[in-house]
């Protein structure tokens, strides 16, 4: 086939199906490919704009600035602490044995890593992966709202005790983040453990395992675009 015979085919296709299905189709279609394309380019915008950030003594050390990944129009958006010796190696988050952890774990619900979107409270590696600390915290949490608003994810799913803490502006125990479900900026958020922490901790793996049925159940209920699971029977 021909470049001419290709348009003329396609052009024949595309007639087709606004006759069965209506111009109104194609119009969709195409503000959705613009949404789309419309979110990737803000978010290359805006880590172009801020990976040279100098405003914490985290920038010295690093070697990449890990700003996130993940798709940019994703529904679910996981946020965890902040980037390990090999997030801060790649300049990804979660590529490490916490990462497949997550993998694991956003699949037993019915996720792939490619549909999510994930990023950290901290974009820069803290020294010996010691907790970040409040002033590196508040340098770099405006960038991760900036992100949630250029994703606007429905659900928010914060990996650990810093993430949960950080987004909600409190000191409560994870124990008690936990057993709720919180509100960001008018995006619900589920907390659980990190994957981290799951690695150290076997013992703590049925509770994490509850805390993503509970995402799960009420990303169907605000989403519900998934088929459905049986998530009992599952560990």
């Amino acid at each position: 086939m021909n470049h001419n015979e290709f348009l003329d085919h396609t052009e024949s296709f595309l007639i087709q199906h606004a006759e069965l299905y209506g111009r109104e189709f194609f119009i969709e279609k195409k503000a959705a490919q613009r949404n789309e394309e419309t979110a990737c380019q803000n978010l290359l915008q805006f880590n172009q704009a801020i990976k040279d950030c100098q405003k914490c003594r985290l920038a010295k050390g690093r070697t990449h600035f890990v700003f996130g990944v993940g798709d940019a129009h994703a529904k679910l958006m996981c946020i965890g602490e902040a980037p390990g010796f090999e997030e801060d190696k790649k300049g990804e988050p979660f590529v490490g044995a916490a990462g497949q952890l997550l993998d694991r774990m956003l699949a037993a619900i019915g996720f792939s890593r490619e549909e999510v979107y994930i990023a950290n409270v901290i974009k820069c590696r803290p020294p010996g992966n010691r907790d970040p600390e409040a002033d590196e915290i508040a340098e770099c949490l405006p960038y991760l709202h900036q992100q949630i608003a250029l994703v606007r994810p429905k659900l928010l799913l914060a990996l650990g005790r810093i993430a949960a803490q950080s987004l909600l502006g409190n000191a409560e125990s994870l124990s008690r983040l936990r057993k709720q479900v919180h509100s960001v900026s008018g995006v619900q958020m589920v907390v659980t453990f990190h994957p981290a922490a799951l690695l150290r901790n076997q013992q703590w793996k049925h509770d994490a395992w509850e805390d993503m049925k509970t995402l799960r159940r009420l990303y169907d209920e605000v989403v519900g675009d998934k088929p459905a699971i049986e998530l009992d029977k599952r560990k």
